[in-house]
């Protein structure tokens, strides 16, 4: 049965990305929504019936403290039927924190949730440029694309975090029959262009800017161990950015350009009206909030606005007490991540920083790929303490050899060794 959960937690990783584009309508809801039910009702009899379950960790007690602190905002909430849909929403978005951490058992599963998801991301961006290529988009003069049923914005952040994970993946394994194991290879390096044109569609700016940090975590992660090809792609770069440039609309390039006038203006596309509306609103309730999900309430605006920014929405949601819970498990995850070593490191850290920059201009506390981002991280931090050595074969440090080497050399003459 436990196999059964795992199978359905890749499968359910793997629809995260795209989950908006496949909606069924209710009761049942888009592709991951269902995806989590099959998996949650796999795991209960499975972990009946194996008659242990995995002790949680500090992130999955924090993630529980912080959607009991959303129930408790039901009793001081000023729109009890947004409360209500934030406390459904973010049980199914939660929960995953909780389902990786008790089914990803060693490193290898953990590599296989980074495969799942690269894949979905690919789906994501392959559904982007079908957007781009309709003849209806073409009909329209459409200059913004995304995957059906998804929002430019939010299809710019999922293909952001893509990009360190698929840079950890295409860095190879210590394991042999993985080393030769080519589509993985193909899917980690083919992601790059892919992905990188579908943000560059989407006419994000707020993309573009995550995407420009993912890329350099990217090259100095690959930089270490497979210089030749980063190299090889430096000299390429001329002919990429012509090929970005007959492809890609001159409106998109044309809006993507105007990041510095919306830096220079400082209104930030009418953010910052958003934001001193939110201080406004958390000013009268700063200690509780005014009820979970209920930003747009409390800040007087459309209903279709959001906060735009994911700890001013949490601090006006659940006010101070609900925001301690949220960046507690940050700094949780980002101990985890600072527990493994090499390469995974490398990747968890840049993946941490693309979300936090994606934060800052977007509401993410809802978003699954945030909670399996944390969920991963805190599984690999967990397999850095209990299985040092397996995880090392699986997300090898390519200078590994060299350090050793100084470390010996170091020992030899007398002097302390270097510290990495």
């Amino acid at each position: 049965m436990r196999r059964i959960a795992w199978v359905l937690l890749l499968v359910f990783t793997f629809t995260i990305p795209w989950e908006y584009s496949l909606d069924l309508g209710a009761p049942l809801g888009n592709v991951a929504r269902i995806a989590g039910l099959l998996v949650l009702l796999a795991a209960v009899p499975a972990i009946l019936q194996s008659g242990r379950m995995r002790a949680p960790g500090a992130v999955q007690w924090m993630a529980l403290a912080l959607y009991l602190w959303f129930c408790c905002s039901l009793l001081w909430t000023i729109n009890r039927t947004a409360t209500f849909d934030m406390i459904r929403g973010s049980f199914q978005e939660m929960m995953i924190v909780w389902l990786v951490w008790e089914f990803a058992e060693t490193p290898g599963n953990l590599r296989a949730l980074l495969r799942a998801f690269v894949a979905g991301s690919w789906v994501l961006a392959a559904l982007t440029f079908a957007n781009f290529s309709s003849p209806e988009a073409i009909m329209a003069g459409q200059y913004r694309f995304a995957a059906y049923g998804q929002d430019p914005n939010d299809v710019a952040r999922f293909l952001d975090v893509g990009f360190p994970l698929a840079a950890l993946l295409a860095n190879g394994t210590g394991s042999t029959w993985l080393e030769s194991y080519w589509p993985e290879r193909v899917l980690a390096i083919g992601y790059f262009p892919l992905g990188l044109v579908a943000v560059l569609l989407t006419a994000s700016r707020g993309g573009l800017v995550a995407a420009v940090v993912a890329l350099m975590g990217c090259g100095f992660l690959l930089g270490r161990s497979r210089a030749r090809a980063v190299l090889t792609g430096a000299f390429a770069l001329p002919a990429i950015v012509a090929g970005i440039w007959l492809l890609i609309p001159r409106q998109t390039l044309a809006r993507l350009a105007t990041i510095p006038e919306q830096l220079r203006r400082g209104d930030l596309n009418q953010r910052l009206n958003i934001w001193w509306a939110g201080f406004h609103a958390f000013a009268r309730a700063p200690i509780f909030g005014t009820g979970a999900g209920t930003f747009v309430s409390a800040a007087g605006l459309a209903p279709l606005d959001t906060a735009h920014n994911t700890a001013l929405s949490i601090a006006v949601s659940t006010g101070l007490l609900g925001l301690t819970i949220a960046m507690a498990i940050v700094a949780l995850v980002f101990l985890a991540a600072l527990r493994t070593d090499g390469p995974l490191r490398v990747a968890l850290l840049v993946s941490l920083l693309v979300w936090a920059v994606t934060s800052l201009a977007a509401t993410v506390e809802a978003s699954r790929t945030t909670w399996l981002l944390f969920a991963i991280i805190a599984v690999a931090g967990r397999m850095a303490v209990d299985d040092h050595s397996e995880l090392a074969e699986f997300f090898p440090d390519p200078l590994h050899p060299y350090r050793e080497r100084l470390t010996r050399a170091a020992s030899a003459m007398g002097a302390p060794s270097p510290r990495f």
